[in-house]
């Protein structure tokens, strides 16, 4: 890593010959400064380590303790050490000799083994269903097939991937302070790699850099030639034509045509050759599983979906033996030029229109404002071993409606006691082919692969200082206090296994954040020295709401067992009690059960991201541990009950005795008995009230939200159409906001699904309780956990876990 200290070292120095920024960081606090240095020693954790339930003999095999000894590479730091020549020319010319040096396998053009390729053949035949038939001119169809696949790709151009690897490096190096990527993560994708078996990496999708940086990444590490899965909405038609001869590839339209449309059999035959050319032919390729930033909607992509089953099926018609799935995640200090409007980000990228954002880009960010960027690859996994193994987990789910019919109707009042599938990703083309069980696993195997990328993803330092801003210190923070708050809450996030994608001296550190973070906060400095950090108002909050979502995965199941207490806990005691008088109050462990669960029901699956192997009661267990794990729920032991630590003489249920490791149906619902002796109460400590009330506004945004939602539909004036509620809510959401000058409500009408919103919001409502007493509900869970203050003096943050989460 001293790379990077050299790097923010520069950066300092930079910083320094401005005489403002000198004037507003050459004053001394007086005390002693220690350094964060997250990537050494035992305290940096080990992330991306694939499903041990549904793959353990991945799990197991791809994996070596000595990768862990490994360190950082930046990989847009490239000298004459890094190519085979030296001398002074060398050193000018590093970047183009560099270029010229890596190793591009020679590409074939291969439309002619497509063309020949069974399933395009039964087509052109007529043997398949929806075929062209015997009637038509083979030919006509030959061109019809060329002009599909000229659609889809085209042979990548050797001479123009190196030029474009020469100029991307120097824009990169222009753009960014550095592009970090752990060697053992990729020296286990690269021993996966020699397996034989093709790669397939998964991918998020913060930014429309993502599809041009992780390429150039790869290929900077030998992986090869990546050949990415565009979105075909995102660029125009000279962008799409110079992508693919860089290697892309775009879904034709033709390919979401209904299953009985000839055009539509057609197209999708050629799609299916074309995956099976490259599984094949050991191409690596890349597919986004999320949609474009800024696009509303569900969070998982139709089109990801879409490539990924062409995959599977490619796998199970043992075109290949086997198939490697990579969870790839790239986090950015700041997101270069992130859609703020969902019209311009649906908007189709053109070739001249990226020319001007690039040199707005190097405009902007050149000017001392240049981020960190870490590319994190996760364990790589076997697709048929999931395939194989992944079943078994599968327990008995329902669908909401499923869930939802018998409440309407009136035939239940209680709360669904059973595990809850949503599903709102629509069924595009490519996966009508499918049957309906082998669309289930390509949805559930997409949550099993996102899940992993973003436990893998490295929280940056803008995430933190975005979130003590927003949800400690929104009024404002001396620097002094908020150095000693951001290495707290740097500990926190490594005690529970996720990364960070920083290092170095603290005070540098909150140094080159505040400076990126500068037009969304206010310095100001007053008489006794110190620094007053303040967020600025209005689209600055947001801004800060949409950075601090970043670390929401890592705190998600503390925050929902907080909520879950305040609204216990709302009932019986006010929110404006002090917090003695709310740790008096007995908890069962029944009734945490049970608001937990609704919890679960409530929240979407865009922000829960479970595994689909994970049943929910064993989640609910596991936000349990969690709160007592950090000291906010303390066992309270009844006189003649058996004692909490006490677990050599728990008695297994005989329902229990017979069951498989990974069933995990509705019968782990007989643990809400057996716990019914079992009670809680919150911790007395002085560190406590401050951390409980910062887990309960993380997700205080998203329960305003939902309670906005409860209150539209409360009004009662109500559309027809699916497109009409979505649209309705969406405005009634950020007018709301504007009104009551709110940042939760505008970051949620952007990220929240309205038809999550109101599919999940349902699920909340039960029997003859009205959408009015639902929304007071939910402003009891989350507008009065934001808003109590718990009497207590502000006491130093101090670590609450003593071990790894």
């Amino acid at each position: 890593m001293n790379t990077m200290a050299e790097a923010r070292l520069q950066t300092q120095k930079k910083s320094s010959q401005d005489g403002q920024e000198t004037s507003l960081w050459s004053s001394g606090f007086g005390m002693k400064l220690e350094a964060v240095t997250p990537f050494l020693g035992k305290y940096r954790p080990f992330v991306g380590r694939c499903c041990q339930t549904c793959t353990p003999k991945s799990w197991e095999s791809l994996f070596h303790r000595s990768i862990m000894d490994l360190g950082f590479c930046n990989v847009i730091l490239v000298k004459e050490e890094n190519t085979r020549f030296r001398g002074w020319l060398v050193r000018r010319l590093c970047y183009f000799l560099w270029s010229l040096e890596q190793h591009i396998p020679p590409c074939q053009d291969a439309s002619q083994k497509i063309m020949e390729s069974t399933g395009v053949q039964n087509v052109i035949s007529g043997r398949a269903p929806g075929g062209a038939g015997e009637g038509q001119v083979p030919s006509h169809v030959r061109k019809e097939v060329q002009r599909i696949l000229g659609h889809i790709q085209a042979p990548p151009r050797p001479f123009l991937l190196r030029l474009f690897s020469w100029a991307l490096l120097r824009f990169l190096n222009c753009l960014f302070l550095n592009v970090q990527l752990y060697r053992g993560q990729m020296k286990m994708v690269q021993k996966a790699s020699q397996a034989g078996s093709p790669l397939v990496f998964l991918s998020t999708h913060k930014s429309v850099l993502d599809g041009i940086l992780l390429p150039f990444v790869l290929l900077s590490q030998g992986v090869g030639v990546l050949r990415v899965a565009w979105d075909p909405r995102t660029c125009s038609p000279l962008l799409r034509a110079l992508l693919k001869k860089l290697g892309g590839l775009f879904l034709p339209p033709e390919a979401n045509l209904s299953p009985d449309s000839p055009e539509g059999v057609l197209a999708r035959a050629v799609v299916h050759a074309t995956v099976e050319q490259l599984l094949a032919s050991r191409q690596p390729l890349l597919i986004f599983l999320e949609e474009p930033p800024g696009v509303r909607g569900p969070r998982l992509s139709a089109l990801g979906l879409s490539w990924l089953g062409l995959v599977v099926q490619g796998v199970q018609a043992g075109i290949v033996p086997d198939t490697l799935l990579v969870p790839v995640a790239v986090t950015y200090d700041l997101v270069p030029e992130a859609p703020h409007d969902t019209c311009h980000a649906l908007a189709p990228l053109g070739l001249w229109t990226g020319a001007l954002a690039v040199l707005r880009s190097l405009r902007r960010w050149g000017c001392g404002r240049r981020v960190c960027v870490r590319v994190n690859l996760a364990q790589p996994f076997s697709l048929q071993e999931y395939i194989i193994d992944a079943r078994s987990c599968w327990g008995s789910r329902q669908t909401l409606e499923q869930l939802l019919q018998p409440i309407v109707l009136g035939q239940c009042t209680a709360v669904p006691d059973t595990e809850k599938e949503q599903e709102w990703t629509p069924v595009t083309g490519p996966l009508l082919a499918l049957r309906e069980e082998d669309q289930l696993l390509v949805r559930r195997l997409s949550w099993h692969v996102l899940n992993a990328s973003v436990a893998s993803s490295a929280v940056m330092s803008t995430a933190i200082m975005a979130t003590l801003l927003l949800f400690k210190h929104q009024k404002g923070v001396f620097l002094s206090q908020l150095l000693g708050e951001f290495s707290w809450l740097t500990e926190e996030t490594l005690l529970r296994g996720f990364d960070v994608g920083f290092s170095g001296q603290l005070r540098c550190l909150v140094q080159h954040t505040l400076s990126l973070l500068r037009p969304h906060v206010a310095l100001l400095r007053i008489q006794q020295g110190d620094l007053l950090v303040v967020p600025r108002p209005g689209p600055g909050l947001t801004s800060l709401a949409r950075l601090s979502a970043e670390l929401l995965p890592t705190f998600l199941s503390e925050a929902v067992g907080a909520c879950a207490v305040r609204g216990l806990l709302a009932g019986r005691v006010p929110p404006e009690g002090p917090w003695e008088l709310q740790g008096v109050e007995l908890l069962s462990q029944k009734e945490l059960y049970c608001q937990i669960l609704l919890l679960l029901h409530l929240l979407p699956q865009d922000l829960l991201l479970l595994q689909p192997c994970q049943s929910c009661y064993c989640y609910c267990q596991e936000v349990l541990d969690r709160l007592i794990q950090c000291g906010l729920l303390v066992a309270e032991e009844t006189r003649g009950s058996q004692p909490a630590c006490d677990t050599g003489r728990q008695r297994l249920s005989a329902r229990l005795l017979w069951k498989l490791s990974g069933d995990f149906t509705d019968s782990d619902s007989d643990d809400f008995e057996e716990a019914e002796g079992r009670y809680f109460r919150l911790s007395q400590q002085s560190r406590c009230p401050d951390f409980f009330l910062f887990l309960c506004r993380l997700l205080s945004p998203v329960l305003k939200a939902f309670a906005q939602a409860a209150a539209f539909l409360h009004r009662g004036r109500l559309p027809d159409t699916e497109s009409g509620y979505t649209e309705q809510l969406f405005q009634f959401l950020r007018a709301t906001a504007q009104e009551e000058g709110l940042f939760e409500k505008r970051s949620c009408a952007r990220g929240l699904s309205p038809p999550t919103a109101f599919t999940s919001l349902s699920s909340r409502v039960c029997g003859p309780k009205s959408c009015h007493q639902c929304h007071l509900d939910l402003q009891r869970l989350g507008g009065a956990a934001a808003d109590a203050r718990p009497h207590r003096p502000h006491a130093p943050p101090v670590p609450c876990l003593r071990q790894p989460g």
